[in-house]
C-alpha cells in the first residue's frame, strides 16, 4: 500500500527544514524540534525521578517514570531511547517513557547512553548493560519487582536492547521480555549494493524519513573500525547463537528501510526456539512510535508494545 497522505505531509513538514545530508538524517533534530513546537507531551505519571547510574566510565544519567510507586510489585521495563547513537535523551524522548509507563503500569527508567561520535562503538552498549544490570541489582530502591525486567528500545536503542538481550545470558540479569521498535539490527552491508540481504534498504532508502544514505552516516559516526560492524554488540543478528534470549516483540514499519533486518531477527531468533512476534505497521514510517497526537497511525506500534509490557510485567492477579 502507498504512503497515505496525512504520513506523508508529515514527513514532509518534519524534513523540510533539515539541511541536505544532516546528520544522522533521522532528521532527528528535526523530528524533535516540530514535536517540541506541537507541544506534544506524554501523560503524566504519579512519579517521575532523574537518576544516575554509576559505571566505570562514570555515572549514567537516567530518569525513573513509576506509575504507581506505592505497588513495588510491578516489573520495570529499562529504556533505550533512538537517534542513531548520535542523537537524542532522556528529553527528547520523556514523551515515550510517559506513555509506556501510563498506559502499560509498569515502571520504566529511561538511560541517557553515552552518545557518537565523542563516544563511539561500544559505550553505548555497555551503558546499556550497565545500566540494565543496576536496575535489578537497586529493584528495591526502585520499587519494582526485579523478576519482572524487561528491556525496550526505538531505532538505535532497539538495537541496544537486542544486544543487551544476548549480554545478559552470561551475565544476567533474567528478562522477561525484549521490545524492539523498528530497530537497527545489522550494521554491516554499508553502503548498500543490489545484492543486499535486506531489499527494503533499496525500496524504501528515500523518502520516507530514516534514508539508508543517513543510516550510512550512522554507520560512520558510530564505529571507530569499519571491522566493528560485524560485533553482535553492534549488529545482533551477527551472534554466532541467539538461544536462550528473552522472548521477542519484534514491530516494523512497511516503509522503513530497517524493516526487513528487523523481521529477519524475530525469524532468526524463532529458528533457535527464542519466541519471537512480529508486527509490521502497513503504511508506517520509521520514527512514527509515540506520535500518536500527529499520526494516528502510530497507535498501531504503540497498543501492541503496551500490551505486551502490560501482560509481562505486572504481577498476576488475585
Amino acid at each position: 500500500m502507498p504512503l497515505d497522505p496525512e504520513t506523508r505531509a508529515l514527513i514532509d513538514e518534519l524534513v523540510s527544514g533539515s539541511p541536505p545530508g544532516e546528520a544522522v538524517g533521522v532528521p532527528d533534530a528535526s523530528l524533535h524540534s516540530s514535536l517540541r513546537e506541537r507541544r506534544i507531551v506524554g501523560p503524566g505519571v504519579a512519579l517521575v525521578r532523574d537518576l544516575t547510574i554509576p559505571s566505570p566510565a562514570g555515572g549514567i544519567p537516567a530518569r525513573l517514570y513509576h506509575p504507581a510507586p506505592d505497588n513495588p510489585a510491578t516489573g520495570c521495563a529499562v529504556f533505550f531511547h533512538g537517534g542513531g547513537y548520535v542523537f537524542g535523551n532522556l528529553d527528547t524522548h520523556d514523551h515515550i517513557a510517559r506513555l509506556l509507563a501510563a498506559e502499560s503500569r509498569a515502571a520504566v527508567v529511561a538511560v541517557d547512553y553515552r552518545l557518537a561520535p565523542q563516544h563511539r562503538f561500544p559505550a553505548a552498549v555497555e551503558d546499556a548493560f550497565t545500566a540494565t544490570r543496576w536496575v535489578a541489582e537497586h529493584a528495591t530502591r526502585l520499587g519494582v519487582d526485579a523478576a519482572r525486567l524487561a528491556v525496550v528500545g526505538d531505532s538505535a536503542g532497539g538495537g541496544l536492547a537486542a544486544a543487551v538481550a544476548l549480554l545478559v545470558r552470561d551475565g544476567g540479569p533474567p528478562l522477561a521480555a525484549q521490545v524492539l521498535i523498528y530497530p537497527v539490527i545489522d550494521l554491516t552491508g554499508y553502503p548498500v549494493t543490489a545484492d543486499t540481504p535486506y531489499p527494503s534498504r533499496i525500496a524504501h532508502g528515500e523518502g520516507c524519513f530514516l534514508t539508508t544514505a543517513a543510516m550510512q552516516h550512522v554507520v560512520e559516526q558510530y564505529l571507530a573500525d569499519p571491522a566493528d560492524a560485524a560485533d553482535f554488540r553492534a549488529s545482533p543478528i551477527r551472534a554466532a547463537d541467539l538461544s536462550g534470549a528473552a522472548p521477542a516483540l519484534v514491530v516494523s514499519a512497511e516503509f522503513d528501510p530497517l524493516r526487513d533486518e528487523a523481521e529477519a531477527y524475530a525469524r532468526a531468533l524463532a529458528a533457535v526456539g527464542v519466541p519471537a512476534t512480529t508486527v509490521r505497521i502497513n503504511g508506517g514510517v520509521h520514527g512514527m512510535f509515540g506520535l500518536g497526537p500527529v499520526l494516528p497511525l502510530s497507535r498501531h506500534a504503540e497498543l501492541p508494545v503496551i500490551a505486551l509490557l502490560r501482560d509481562t510485567l505486572q504481577p498476576p492477579q488475585r
